[in-house]
């Protein structure tokens, strides 16, 4: 079994991957906390595929579980959703010591550890992601939100899980365009702070794909220690942590304008990758290496996105909602080289509106 310390203080925990650990869940769990009531959330589809295996290694090891099933989706991330989950959490007569456990994609991650934090003012949970994107991304560092019809994860806050548990058989049952979906932000670990890393996935990108499990652990590894890294300086988004956002901006914009419907996560962030890169190059930045690199990885993905067609005032006026905006200056993650970024409020709306309506690079046909 790998694991990660996420150094926090009082908020520190573990990130456990290993093959087949879904069964060693309520083991781990009650080495971290005391048996009691516990609540996993989940959707229909995971449902099917895992809840019972939790279940099982919850109740095996004495927790009172119950199950919360939703259906699946980005428009479950909502207020309204998080109301109807404070409703089973108050039959179930979930207290402070009692546990949630997310069992799911990012959705799941984001909604439930958002019902955790705002519960009681706080109640423990943990990550269980069964999505490439989640395991390497949002179930660790303590982002939970949920979405606004004017901005993504607009309403939301920093709460720690008590620990994460990475399970890569998970991945044998994943849709394809999930798995491609997911390695686009396994990538962006390699720009923004990892050149060992991005040759490692272009080297390797064979060997992912056909869910190698081995390679899959190591670049699960990778991606979360680097993440890892990252928000043991930068809890809260203060300042470094901001790195991590690299495609972000564009990509949440552009799920915002389609209602979060047109776009999988990981695509949307694709396009914003490949536009931060342009916007990087049109400031002197850095050079069509960069650009190229990035185009031929994501290429040998498979990855297949139409060009978007959206007005580009209306994705630069979105831009200006995004949280990273302050004082008015839009702030953009950019890259110099492959394995850095830099947080930069330089670039002005002239270069980003040409960046926007450029030819259309090749992921992109």
């Amino acid at each position: 079994m790998k694991s990660i310390h996420v150094n926090l203080d009082k908020y520190s925990y573990q990130v456990f991957i290993e093959k087949g650990i879904l069964k060693q869940v309520g083991k781990l769990t009650s080495q971290i906390i005391n048996p009691g009531k516990a609540v996993i959330v989940t959707d229909k589809t995971v449902e099917a595929l895992y809840a019972k295996i939790v279940l099982h290694s919850l109740s095996e090891t004495n927790f009172d579980v119950k199950l919360v099933s939703i259906d699946p989706g980005e428009e479950q991330k909502s207020i309204s959703t998080a109301e109807i989950l404070y409703e089973t959490l108050f039959n179930h007569k979930v207290d402070r010591k009692s546990v949630i456990f997310a069992l799911g994609g990012g959705v799941i991650g984001d909604l439930t550890g958002f019902v955790a934090a705002t519960f009681m003012r706080g109640i423990p949970f943990i990550q269980i992601p069964t999505t490439l994107l989640s395991q390497v991304d949002s179930s660790v560092g303590g982002k939970v939100a949920v979405n606004h019809l004017r901005g993504k994860n607009m309403i939301g806050c920093f709460y720690q899980p008590k620990a994460v548990f990475i399970d890569t058989d998970t991945l044998h049952t994943l849709p394809k365009e999930e798995m491609v979906a997911g390695m686009v932000e396994v990538i962006k670990y390699g720009m923004i702070r990892d050149a060992a890393f991005f040759e490692y996935l272009e080297k390797h990108l064979p060997e992912i794909l056909e869910l190698d499990d081995t390679t899959l652990e190591e670049i699960i590894y990778n991606s979360c220690w680097n993440k890892a890294q990252i928000v043991e300086i930068d809890e809260k988004e203060e300042g470094i942590r901001a790195i991590l956002n690299y495609g972000h901006t564009i990509g949440h914009a552009l799920e915002a304008l389609t209602s979060y419907k047109k776009y999988r996560h990981g695509e949307a962030v694709a396009i914003g990758m490949i536009y931060a890169t342009k916007i990087a190059i049109a400031m002197n930045l850095t050079d069509d290496t960069v650009l190229k690199r990035q185009e031929t990885l994501l290429n040998r993905l498979g990855l297949s996105l139409s060009y978007n067609t959206l007005n580009p005032h209306d994705i630069v006026r979105t831009l200006y909602q995004d949280k990273k905006t302050i004082g008015g200056k839009l702030r953009l993650v950019l890259p110099t080289k492959i394995g850095n970024v830099i947080v930069s409020d330089k670039s002005d709306d002239k270069i980003v509106l040409n960046s926007l309506t450029s030819d259309t690079v090749s992921i992109l046909n």
